[in-house]
């Protein structure tokens, strides 16, 4: 493995397309946590790095650290304090799910390169999901090194290993030529191109022909950009997939997702979603066995669509754990009988403590139908901002049902 990560150069080009005929592999047994998918051995570290982008957003960070403990099983987790608080762990196991017995927590920076540290002193490899500098993780200390991640996961990579049949028009970009790129008059998706890979900080940026183009905030900390055509979209899908020990790539489900009005992710759709069309899914499978073949391990979700003139493209490589794959391992592990039905996944965020949020969302969960598969807590961090944040998965046999009482949850939780 340790080759093959080496094998992978600092800009490779662009657009050489990794050519493999990669058939749809069976599933050896669904994985219901994390140890079913990394294998023994592993600590999992989901936290970015911190930066500049990551210090902004440190809300965000320590949250998807602490996003994989519901269904870590024996897999040890380095996250964030904010997720082990003792009411929030005995309400995931009360739900049944696989909470992680080696949760190795920290508060602050300091504390987290040491936990890195105590892991790989352990004989602990390291699987991040984000890259993270090599004094802190070296390489031979790694699963899939920060090279790969980041480079997998910069999106001014995915033309080298998406078929060419799947590409949208993209362009990547420098800062100076942004404004010539990208002009009000037209519309266009920018997006960073990084292998920092900061986690939920740097959005995607959707414009439209004559609206005022107000540039985000990634544009002044980056120096280079992916400007994408602007998509009509008819079906948006979320592949999820993973690489266990053994390098085969694996289809987990299909997924669908919800956006806002401004394309926005905002959680997704599981059980009986719409299918995607063949080769698109085995185009999926094949991009995730290319990664396997550089070095990838883990979970990963493959953002694809079919617009309404019916191009099918590919449109983000998530090569990390996503919040599309945590309630599939949740539901897989104690109701998979639910995925033959339907789900929505929903976040509740408040400027509260989090044992509020926990009450707000007790009625729904002894009716049935719901269930927590992370939460954190920032005032039990070194973060002086209030936050707390659950995510839940809601389920049920009829659709508008679902999307009813994952509705009220959202509602109840703003007022």
């Amino acid at each position: 493995m340790r080759a093959a990560c080496e094998a992978v150069p600092t800009h490779p080009p662009r657009e050489h397309v990794i050519s493999i005929s990669t058939p749809l592999s069976p599933s050896v047994g669904a994985p219901r946590a994390l140890t079913d998918v990394y294998g023994p051995g592993i600590a999992v570290c989901a936290r970015p790095a911190s930066g500049a982008a990551a210090n902004r957003h440190r809300n965000t960070v320590d949250a998807l650290s602490a996003r994989p403990i519901a269904v870590a099983g024996d897999t040890p987790v380095i996250c964030s304090a904010g997720g082990t608080d003792p009411a929030l762990l005995d309400q995931l196991r009360d739900g049944g799910l696989p909470v992680g017995d080696d949760l190795r927590e920290f508060r602050g920076e300091a504390e987290f390169a040491a936990r890195v540290t105590e892991a790989m002193a352990d004989g602990l490899l390291i699987s991040m999901e984000y890259p993270q500098p090599t004094s802190l993780c070296p390489d031979e200390r790694v699963v899939k090194t920060a090279q790969l991640v980041g480079y997998l996961n910069n999106k001014a990579s995915i033309s080298t290993f998406v078929d060419p049949r799947f590409h949208a028009r993209r362009s990547v970009v420098q800062r100076g030529d942004l404004a010539e790129a990208a002009p009000a008059e037209k519309s266009w998706v920018l997006k960073a191109a990084t292998n920092d890979a900061h986690g939920g900080s740097l959005d995607v940026y959707l414009h439209r022909a004559g609206e005022q183009v107000e540039f985000p905030a990634f544009t002044d900390v980056l120096g280079e950009f992916v400007v994408e055509e602007y998509l009509h979209i008819a079906r948006n899908w979320g592949i999820q997939l993973y690489v266990g020990p053994d390098a085969v790539a694996r289809l987990l489900a299909v997924t669908e997702q919800r956006v806002d009005a401004t394309g926005v992710y905002v959680g997704g759709l599981f059980g009986l979603v719409s299918p995607p069309p063949a080769d698109l899914l085995a185009e999926c499978l094949a991009i995730t066995q290319r990664a396997a073949d550089v070095g990838y391990r883990g979970l990963c979700s493959l953002d694809c669509a079919e617009t309404r003139d019916g191009q099918l493209v590919m449109l983000d490589l998530n090569f990390r754990i996503t919040s599309g794959s945590i309630p599939l391992l949740a539901l897989q592990s104690v109701r998979p009988d639910a995925l033959d039905g339907h789900a929505e996944s929903v976040k509740l965020t408040v400027a509260a403590p989090l044992a509020e949020l926990l009450d707000h969302v007790r009625p729904a969960l002894a009716a049935g139908g719901v269930l927590i598969t992370s939460g954190h807590d920032t005032t039990r961090t070194d973060n002086p901002v209030m936050l707390s944040t659950l995510q839940l998965l809601v389920y049920g046999d009829d659709p508008d049902d679902v999307t009813a009482r994952r509705s009220a949850l959202e509602a109840k939780a703003t007022r």
